[in-house]
């Protein structure tokens, strides 16, 4: 199994990659029949094919460019992939590079992770399938956005609105705004965040709670995971930012949203589950998810479930949302990685 690792852009997305990646080879250490081969992409764009992910490792594997690279994975000649990748380059162009090499990879296909990265289009999508998504607005030409927009954005939408860039991860950029007057600081701060320039403006939804839900592509059909549960308060926390999610930097970045006090699996009987699971499955099927897929919903005080995006990646670390969702709902980590992996196989 060959793991790509790293980031081919941001500094920040190596450490994350390298983050889960580590996690997810000390847990399959000792899953038999499997030789775990690590291939690193360094901000720099060139590769190295390190003995393990540590800081040494790496700094003394030789760096490649990109044409020398392709030969070595095709000498390595693995039998599958798991990419490893959270930027976009990596989570689309690299996944897109194994198809052209073919190497058989478990997750989402490029076109599909190139879809779930744009916000606006996935809840175009997803809406078209019938879920419920809040109303929203595409504000473009940034950072000198026409008064004139901003207006319309909230006629449409209303006030409060949350502003967000559509393609960028972790909560970065994102802000509640609740007056007028606020608007074209958020909205520049998210053009900031987002290589496409475009923000959106979508409206608020109270709360209520706000889950996440995973779906899993079985030889059975779509089976919805448990849900986890984070932690949110309508005068406090109304939202969750990155502080919410992530902390430090480098060999210290580390994983807030995992403490209990940040997340927390929710009961099968809850109220909230069946509405949740229909609408993820249903999101799953329109975005033609392969695999596994994650889905952020708000729910409002009425119970009603409001899509807000979709993470289709998953790391197969212990740390991984899919893998705390399919452990809670009996299916341990091993049996997870090695049920996708024959599935990929079969696939070819």
């Amino acid at each position: 199994m060959l793991h790509l690792v790293g980031s081919p852009t941001a500094d920040f997305f190596a450490d994350l990659s390298r983050l889960y990646a580590r996690g997810c080879l000390e847990a399959l250490a000792d899953v038999p029949g499997y030789d775990h081969v690590v291939v690193w992409v360094g901000p720099d764009g060139r590769w190295r094919f390190p003995a393990d992910l540590g800081g040494e490792a790496i700094g003394a594997a030789e760096p490649v460019e990109l044409a020398e690279a392709v030969g070595l994975v095709r000498g390595i000649a693995p039998d599958v992939a798991l990419p490893q990748l959270f930027c976009i380059a990596g989570m689309t162009t690299y996944r897109a590079l194994l198809d052209v090499l073919g190497v058989p990879f478990v997750g989402n296909p490029a076109d599909v992770m190139a879809l779930a990265a744009h916000k606006e289009r996935t809840r175009a999508v997803v809406a078209a399938a019938g879920v419920d998504v809040p109303p929203g607005r595409v504000l473009r030409g940034h950072p000198d956005v026409d008064e004139r927009l901003l207006d319309d954005a909230v006629e449409a939408v209303g006030l409060p609105v949350v502003v967000k860039p559509v393609d960028a991860d972790n909560s970065t950029g994102v802000a509640l705004v609740r007056n007028r007057a606020d608007l074209r600081s958020a909205v520049g701060e998210a053009a900031r965040e987002t290589s496409a320039g475009d923000v959106l403006v979508e409206r608020f939804v109270p709360l209520g709670r706000e889950v996440r839900c995973a779906v899993l592509e079985t030889a059975d059909g779509l089976r919805a995971l448990p849900l986890e549960e984070y932690a949110v308060d309508p005068q406090h926390k109304p939202i969750r930012d990155r502080a919410d999610k992530l902390a430090g930097s480098g060999d210290d970045l580390a994983l807030v949203a995992k403490t209990h006090d940040h997340a927390w699996m929710v009961a099968d009987d809850d109220s909230v589950v069946p509405g949740v699971q229909e609408a993820a499955a249903l999101a799953f099927r329109a975005l033609g998810c392969r695999d596994y897929g994650l889905f952020d919903f708000r729910v409002d005080p009425e119970g009603r479930p409001w899509f807000l995006e979709a993470g289709l990646y998953c790391s197969f670390a212990p740390s991984s949302v899919v893998v705390m969702m399919a452990a809670a709902g009996g299916t341990p980590l091993p049996e997870l990685f090695v049920s996708a992996v024959e599935r990929t196989l079969t696939r070819g």
